[in-house]
């Protein structure tokens, strides 16, 4: 099982990578071996392209959110919400300032 899982994966990464210029090669070379007809070529590299596609968003999303529960993990600050804080004390400089000028 953890064999399957890997060569998902591993599948999975690879075709989020193939490129149009790969996959037209593929293709052709398939098409050479006549293993396909052009039609059939033509199909398998649009299909490959949605799939490579696919795989690559759901490559990027997987990514962003590993990436953003370690963060939460590690309890590192956002630059959001360094943002937020850097907003606050330039709100609370002004107040400062108005009651020292009273």
């Amino acid at each position: 099982m953890k064999e399957l899982f890997k060569n998902v994966v591993y599948a999975g990464i690879g075709a989020a990578f193939l490129t149009r210029d790969k996959i037209e090669e593929v293709r052709a070379e398939m098409v050479n071996k006549g293993k396909l007809t052009k039609d059939e070529g033509k199909e398998f590299v649009d299909d490959l392209i949605k799939k490579s596609e696919s795989a690559r968003d759901e490559l990027e999303l997987w990514l962003t959110r590993q990436v953003e529960d370690r963060v939460k993990q590690l309890n590192l600050v956002t630059s959001d919400e360094v943002a937020d804080l850097r907003r606050k004390i330039e709100e609370l400089q002004v107040v400062i300032n108005k009651q020292g000028d009273e």
